[in-house]
């Protein structure tokens, strides 16, 4: 009897671990789409919510951390249940990442707004956006599905968004050499578009953990990367 009630807490912590996990991808989602709805309108008061509503993605970050630390201290989970467990921190890590490129986005709209528009730029943003966004959700119904085929598919979608950043970069590369006036306005479009390109390797990142979590083995093969620009910043970079 003693036993089942161990495990059934057990099961009872990962269901809650994995609800917020859930929470906070949802809240990811909501900034990024309202970071480049700011850019789009030129909302500073919604670039401003974003930018605010990154501390409440960390502070769930963290507690994800805080509560994923006390279940492997008291339960010692071992084989599957440890990955589930270490899948779960793994996740908010990178979920984490996304909050934060978010963020940076909101913070660029508040230079943008004061320039001129670039044709074109926002609505390919809005592409990448609504692509990566995609991403995160099926990666995420991957992982609580427990769907190796479909984080697969997240997998092979990344390629598309870093195509759709390569055609962005060349055309911003394009504006720049036109007039020089747009080189301030480009370069923040540049790093917006950025994040967003590093957000989708956020997502597959997501995707391959569901994979290992599946099968007990990362995939064999490199994925395919489409990001042929000559600058990528560092990930771990604010930019």
């Amino acid at each position: 009897m003693n036993s089942q009630h161990i495990v059934s807490s057990f099961d009872q912590d990962l269901e809650g671990l994995q609800a917020r996990l859930m929470k906070m991808g949802g809240q990811v989602e909501t900034a990024l789409g309202n970071a480049i709805k700011a850019l789009e309108t030129r909302d500073l008061e919604l670039s401003q919510q974003v930018r605010q509503g990154d501390k409440a993605i960390d502070a769930m970050d963290e507690e994800i951390r805080a509560e994923t630390a006390r279940v492997l201290a008291l339960r010692s989970p071992a084989a599957g249940d440890l990955r589930t467990v270490l899948s779960v921190m793994t996740i908010s890590t990178h979920l984490e990442r996304c909050g934060d490129y978010a963020k940076n986005i909101a913070k660029r709209t508040t230079v943008l707004v004061e320039a001129s528009p670039i044709n074109g730029t926002v609505p390919a943003l809005r592409r990448m956006v609504r692509m990566v966004e995609a991403m995160l959700a099926d990666a995420l119904d991957a992982y609580i599905q427990r769907d190796a085929e479909k984080a697969d598919d997240v997998r092979t979608r990344d390629l598309e968004v870093d195509q759709m950043y390569n055609t962005l970069f060349r055309s911003l590369l394009t504006h720049m050499m036109e007039d020089p006036r747009n080189i301030t306005a480009c370069m923040h479009l540049h790093f917006i578009a950025k994040n967003i390109e590093r957000m989708g390797d956020h997502a597959t990142s997501i995707a391959e953990q569901t994979i290992y979590l599946v099968t007990g083995e990362m995939p064999d093969e490199d994925r395919p990367k489409g990001d042929t620009t000559a600058y990528n910043a560092p990930d771990g970079e604010a930019i």
